[in-house]
């Protein structure tokens, strides 16, 4: 999901839109090597080196990866376990963005 994130990050730059991974990679260097080779700009949270990690276990995350979609309120608005298409996680970002964007108007 890697090249997709980056596209989304540098095509949703000036939109109020903020990408946030956790990893639960087991080794935290290899996952920082992994992270530079990645070109992994946007924050990325270690989940403690194991699949039930606190940030996984509060988030009663079941699967990876998991997706939330978070608008401006907080609230989780989609959510959707295993790889999307990039249309279904694209659709639903720029749906809250408009949302957005439309209430500052």
């Amino acid at each position: 999901m890697y090249p997709h994130e980056r596209s989304l990050v540098k095509k949703l730059a000036n939109k109020p839109f903020a990408l946030i991974g956790v990893n639960s990679d087991q080794d935290k260097a290899e996952l920082k090597k992994a992270m530079a080779k990645e070109n992994i700009t946007w924050r990325s949270f270690f989940d403690g080196g194991k699949i039930g990690g606190p940030i996984a276990t509060r988030w009663a995350v079941q699967g990876w990866p998991t997706l939330y979609v978070i608008d401006a309120k907080g609230v989780i608005r989609h959510k959707h376990v295993g790889s999307p298409g990039d249309k279904v996680l694209d659709d639903e970002i720029e749906k809250l963005i408009k949302e957005v964007q439309d209430t500052v108007k």
